[in-house]
Formats: structure tokens, sequence, C-alpha cells
């Protein structure tokens, strides 16, 4: 081994997988590049892409045709874009908008499959009356305008998979894009990802296909998770660049089938486990929170651990930022209190399954900061809405008169005189599911039914602060001290406590140590053991030089025990005893 191999062995690991990834470009097999939390995929894909530009692009050029790189995010094909320089060579869209793309020239197919399309069952009459002769994707709501049936976001990758059954269309998408790289795979829709693999991957003439991503770090419900074909060749980057050794050599431990290579062997790291079995007083019993300590306890768990840290160095006004992967109290320190109280499941405002707080977050929170800073083309496309002609002053001043009375509501008034102002005055304009959950409770309220479910839980929402879904976008955003995974995943950080409790319907963290340490308990549970094991995975993965892990909810011995063997060396301690 060269001495500067001796130096960076993360740096000798990511060459090793570099000259693999140039053999599959120059060979044309297609493949899947596997890289773990902190090995730099981003910056193996843009290798990639950039290779291709120095050894491809005159003959892509000559035949007239593109390198296709799709992405999951907006953020990560604005970033690919950039870097670049926007090349005409190199396509680059969201996986949406690149399969709408490849099917819109396809319209008089398109007019007959949205018929068959289950999202439209309920409306083929009213296609049958509007005689249509086209199909659109502008606004990502379904409607029926002019003779244009316009697709919901939901309907672009059934329309895609059902399109991949013609040779014709096939061929075209081969003749255009002889490789097509797909980043972040393992989030990318799993039916979209399927469809790949049976109709083109492995086929003759079909195009070179390259995965870039890591199943280990799936954290979106729909995506495809991990990704096998007798003709994908695995490419595995056993490189960290970003964490120290103590965090990496347990990392390692947990995720032994694809083991680290660190960038500074002799770069101090340290890593500190507290959980709390010690605590004598009676533990919450309801549903999902099983286990966990009362509010008071798990607030007074969590400022012992943050003073413990201090102690020994850690500034958590700067350079720390705090996981927490329960809600309960964090809800209240930030602000969004009454949302426990209103919601049964967390989920619904924490990982909006509630479709009120989705369009909040995703839409209108995006729409008013953009009219705030006069970007008015990010405000309509915020609001999934074309940019609209002003005929005149007057509409220009309707405008300006909804939106200033909106961010007047949004400092003063309730949820409910928010939705009030939007169903008023249709600007900014309301989702269709929101739409129809208010008539819901307008019909119940009117025929005196009783209030229950989502009625009952969008009832008590109207007559909280807005403020509180400012608090609650502002987290979701990433906007605060705290964040959970979905805010951070991608990101690093010099020091990271994450806070592990119950109350999440999707995750139970002894159970996925108890699995970990013995196997043979995962049995036919195995989505959720990978759906717990991900989430850890990528929380653990976050820091730079220190981590640190608090659980508040009460871990048995097997448990202890996994913890243990992962983090043997490191400082384990019981605070309970203190609480």
């Amino acid at each position: 081994m060269t001495a500067a191999a001796q130096s960076n062995p993360a740096e000798a690991a990511a060459t090793i997988a570099w000259e693999a990834l140039k053999r599959c470009l120059n060979d044309g097999s297609s493949f899947v590049f596997e890289a773990g939390a902190g090995a730099g995929k981003t910056y193996s894909l843009m290798a990639a892409l950039h290779y291709i530009l120095a050894h491809r692009k005159r003959e892509l050029q000559r035949t007239h045709q593109q390198v296709a790189c799709v992405t999951y995010t907006n953020v990560a094909r604005d970033l690919i874009n950039a870097q670049t320089d926007g090349d005409p060579t190199i396509y680059c869209d969201t996986t949406h908008a690149f399969a709408w793309m490849l099917v819109s020239p396809f319209q008089k197919r398109l007019c007959k499959l949205v018929r068959t399309l289950p999202s439209w069952a309920d409306r083929t009459e009213e296609l049958d009356a509007a005689n249509i002769t086209a199909v659109g994707y502008a606004l990502g709501r379904r409607s029926i305008e002019d003779g244009t049936a316009n697709l919901h976001h939901e309907d672009i990758f059934p329309m895609f998979i059902q399109l991949t059954q013609s040779a014709k269309f096939r061929n075209a998408v081969a003749s255009r894009f002889p490789l097509i790289l797909v980043d972040e795979y393992q989030d990318t829709d799993a039916k979209f990802i399927e469809c790949l693999n049976d109709q083109f991957i492995g086929k003759p003439q079909a195009p070179q296909f390259g995965f870039f991503g890591d199943h280990w770090q799936k954290i979106y419900g729909d995506g495809c998770g991990s990704i096998t074909h007798d003709a994908l060749k695995r490419i595995e980057k056993k490189a960290n660049f970003r964490s120290a050794k103590p965090i990496v050599d347990s990392l390692n431990l947990i995720r032994r089938e694809l083991a680290q290579s660190v960038k500074d062997p002799n770069a101090p790291g340290e890593v500190h486990i507290f959980y709390t079995n010690g605590w004598g007083g009676k533990r919450l019993t309801a549903n999902h929170w099983q286990g966990d300590l009362p509010a008071p306890e798990a607030a007074q768990a969590l400022a012992l651990v943050r003073a413990d840290l201090e102690s020994v160095g850690w500034d958590f006004a700067s350079d720390t930022k705090v996981l927490m992967l329960t809600h309960r109290a964090l809800a209240t320190e930030l602000g969004y209190g009454s949302m426990r109280n209103i919601f049964r499941f967390s989920d619904s405002y924490t990982r909006k399954a509630n479709d009120v707080i989705a369009y909040f977050h995703e839409h209108l929170e995006p729409a008013v900061r953009a009219y705030q800073t006069k970007r008015f083309g990010k405000m309509f496309e915020a609001i999934d809405s074309e940019r609209p002609v002003m005929n005149s002053q007057s509409d220009k001043a309707r405008w300006k008169d909804a939106m200033r009375r909106l961010c007047e509501l949004r400092n003063t008034g309730s949820v409910g005189e928010v939705i009030s102002h939007l169903s008023s005055t249709g600007l900014p304009i309301l989702s269709d599911a929101v739409v129809r959950q208010e008539r819901a409770l307008a019909n119940a309220i009117a025929t005196g039914e009783p209030l229950i479910g989502r009625v009952q839980e969008l009832h008590a929402l109207h007559a909280v602060s807005y403020q509180e879904i400012i608090a609650l976008c502002e987290y979701l955003d990433g906007h605060s001290p705290f964040e959970t995974k979905h805010g951070v995943k991608g990101d690093q950080f010099e020091n990271v406590l994450i806070v592990f409790g119950r109350g999440w319907n999707d995750y139970d963290f002894n159970l996925y140590l108890r699995m970990a340490g013995n196997p043979s308990l995962i049995g036919t549970q195995g989505a959720a053991y990978e759906r717990y094991r991900n989430l850890f995975y990528v929380a653990v993965s976050r820091p730079k030089r220190r981590l640190a892990l608090l659980f508040t909810h009460r871990l048995e011995h097997s448990a202890l025990e996994t913890l243990s063997g992962w983090f043997a060396g490191h400082r384990i301690l019981d605070v309970g005893p203190m609480l």
C-alpha cells in the first residue's frame, strides 16, 4: 500500500470504485453503484457525468442523442445542472418530468389510456362528454378543460408503465437515450424501477442503466429499496469521507457487508450512548407510546444529556444538530404543541399524512415566502398554477389584496380563517384534497352528523392559531436546531445527538435492536425491520466528529446487548436514576 493510501484509506477505496465505474461506462454494462453514508455518492455521479462529457460528447452530438440523469428531487436536479453547466448533452430532470417527457408525444395513445387509469374511473362519462383530444400535465391536478385531460402527479408512472408494453415506445426511449443514470435509486418509485427491470434492463438494444444510491438509506415509503438484476454489475464504494474513525468503526459493525475506510485514521472522534432503564416511575402504556417516559421525564432526560455533553466540549449553540426521533416534547418546544392533541397519529403532521398539513407545507407556505421576496414565478410554481395572464390592473389588484390579507391572517388568524379566506378568494387555489375535506366538514356540521376521524381532526385544526402551522413548517423545512431524518438525509453535521423514543406508528427501536442482534426474530417482519434499520442507519451516520444517542423508551436486555456490541469501548450510561 502506498503512503498516500495509508494516510487516506477512503481515497484508496474510492479509487477502486471509480476504476470499476469507468469500466462499466466504457464497456456499456449496466450497473448499481452502492455508496454508503459519507461515501460521496453525488461526487461519483458527477464524476461519471464529466467523464461521459469528456469522452462521448461528440459522438452523442453527432447521433443527436443525450445522456439522461433522473433525480428524486428538484434540488438534486438543479445541483446537477449547475455542476454540468447545463450542457445540452445531459438531460437532467426529476423522474416524473422524465417519464412525462417520454410519454407526452404519444397523445393518441394517452387519450385512450387515461380512461383505463383507476384514478379516472369515476370520470369516464365526463371524459366522453368533453371529447378529449389531448392529455396534459401542466398543473399536477386532475382536471378536464377545453378538450384536455390534465393528469395528477400520481398518473404519470402508470401511463409510462403502460406505454413500455409497446416496442415502438421502448425503441423511442433507447434511440434518444443510450445511457440513463438514476440518482438516489432507492427512493425512486418501486413500480417505475420494476418497469425498467422488466422492460429494459438486459434486453437487446436497450439503453445502458446506472443506478446510484444506497438501499440502506431508503426512507420514503414508495421507494424501491434494493435493486437486483442478473444484468446489473454491482460496484461498492467502501469509503467514508465524513465521519471520524470511532464513528465509522461502529457503522462497520452495524453494516458489516459494506465496511468503509476512513479519510483520516487519526482524526479524533467520540461516541456516547445514554438510556433510561433505571427510572423507577410508571412509563406510558398507550398504543405506540408503550415503554416511553412521560413527557416531563423525557424532557428532563434530554436536559441531563445536553448538560453532560456540554461538560465535555459539545457546543449546542452552533455546531450540533439534535435529531428528534420522537415528537411529543419537540412539538411543545417548537411551538406547534396543539398538533399532538388534534391528530390521533403523529404521522399526520410529522410526515404530512394529513392532506391539509401537506398543502400548507408543500404549497401555501412556499408560495407566501416567494411572494414576500417578490419571486412571483416561484409563487405560482409552488401553488401548482400556471402564471395567470394579467389582463388588467384589477387582476393585479385582486392578487395583491388577496396575498396581503393572507399574510395578515398568517400572523393573527386561525387555521380556519386562513382556509376561509382562500376559499372565498380562490387566490391562491386550495388543493383538491383540502376542498374535499372542507366539504365533508361543512356537510357534517349542516346535517348534525357526529364529527369523527379526519373530519373531527379538521374541525379541531380550524381553531388553532396559524402561527402553529408556520412553526411546524419551519420544523419540517429544517429551520430549527431540531430535525428528523426526513430533513437531514444527505446532510452532515459536526456533532449529532439523536433522541430515540416511541410515538411513531412505523418505528420501534427496541424491537429493531433485538432483531439486529438475533435475526431469527425478523420472521415475517422483514419490511418493518428494514424500515427500522434504514432510519437508524441514516441518523447515526450524520456526524463528522461526535455522536450521541439517547433512548427515552425502555430497552430490553437483548437490545442493550446489541448496542454494547456496536459501540464497544464507548461510554454507555443509564441516566434513568438521575430523573
